[in-house]
């Protein structure tokens, strides 16, 4: 028995973590050299003293009901998960830590209590520099989408004078002047429409970022079709085909939706290849999430840009090979993580791109 008890005080000392041994009625009967260094109190100072001592006053009340519950039912068990702990020093002042028990000794009178007590402020401090920053980014970020939707908004006015006169101006004035002329005026109109592009779909992205979900019960199928429709010209003009697999009815932002499948569907019809364009939609089931598939056969993504095709504003082929103002795919992976899901590329088996997404079955209530 004895060399038993003195095996615990030689594991007691050596332990890391500030180590106090309490006996039923909360006094400390035992403390290791690590304790001074947390509390500031020499061994001996603590020896019979409760182990309120080095409780903050404002926990005080009720722990010792916690105290003896806790000695009437022993077991070892971790503290503080979800909320702060703080023990208090010699001087009075505070310091944040983790704190488990676990009974000593046989269960009746003379059990007793080891209290494990970690200082956790180096952790605690470096928890709370990355809740700022994060919380200031976050800010940062709204606050640029702000920007962006009155930039975009405030831009369209000014904008839409410029391009209707110079559309006006190449009406009336073009061939009457030279040819340089003439070129000069082609560049601007394209330029003002292209702006024009531009500001619509930067305003899109940033409502899609600012607006709070308008949760409502989707069915996907239907959704579809009617986004198929808008590009029904679109399919008979390019005799493409599309394969639709059974679709589910999930919890969503209709109108987000709709932009995510006719962002996708439209980039399957534009970056094609000379093969005739072949679409695939499918969903499948994995828990409460649904992972949903739109391959094509078009002319692929090099893997080397499969996450930089999610950047908004990124382009992999000039304006002159294939319009768009790289915002698209950006969107894309906006809404579907508004909506608590993830957006991924991959290679197609045969060519082509095969677009996965997820999205949850059912929407949170914070996400309405």
């Amino acid at each position: 028995m004895r060399e038993a008890e003195a095996q615990t005080a030689r594991v007691i000392d050596v332990m890391p973590e500030a180590i106090l041994v309490t006996d039923r009625k909360g006094n400390i009967t035992r403390v290791n050299e690590r304790a001074k260094e947390i509390f500031g109190y020499e061994p001996a100072e603590l020896l019979g003293q409760p182990v309120e001592l080095l409780i903050p006053e404002r926990f005080h009340e009720g722990h010792p009901e916690k105290r003896k519950a806790y000695a009437a039912r022993p077991e070892i068990r971790p503290m503080g998960a979800g909320r702060d702990l703080y023990a208090r020093r010699k001087d009075g002042s505070e310091v944040p830590v983790e704190v488990a028990l676990a009974p000593l000794g046989a269960k009746g009178g003379n059990s007793r209590i080891v209290v494990s007590v970690a200082d956790i402020t180096r952790r605690k401090a470096g928890q709370d520099m990355l809740r700022e920053t994060n919380e200031k980014l976050a800010r940062s970020n709204q606050e640029l989408m702000q920007f962006a939707y009155v930039a975009s908004h405030d831009l369209q006015e000014p904008l839409r004078m410029v391009d209707s006169y110079m559309g006006l101006i190449e009406r009336r004035y073009k061939g009457k002047l030279d040819a340089d002329a003439d070129e000069f005026i082609g560049f601007a109109v394209d330029g003002a429409r292209r702006m024009k592009r531009l500001i619509n779909d930067l305003l899109t992205y940033s409502r899609v970022s600012n607006r709070p979900l308008k949760v409502k019960s989707i069915d996907l199928r239907a959704e579809l079709e009617g986004v198929l429709a808008l590009f029904q010209p679109q399919i008979e003009e390019t005799g493409a085909t599309v394969e639709i697999g059974p679709l589910p009815r999930i919890e969503g932002d209709p109108g987000q939706i709709e932009r995510l499948f006719t962002n996708l569907i439209g980039n399957a019809l534009k970056f094609r290849s000379d093969r005739r364009p072949h679409i695939r939609i499918e969903a499948q089931q994995h828990g409460k999430l649904w992972e949903f598939i739109i391959a094509d056969n078009g002319i692929g993504i090099d893997p080397e840009f499969n996450e930089k095709v999610f950047e908004i504003f990124s382009r992999l082929h000039s304006r002159e090979q294939y319009e768009g103002t790289g915002i698209g795919l950006a969107a894309c992976k906006r809404i579907v993580e508004l909506h608590g899901g993830l957006i991924w590329v991959e290679a197609g088996p045969d060519g082509g791109s095969v677009f996965r997404f997820t999205l949850p079955e059912h929407q949170q209530e914070e996400a309405a």
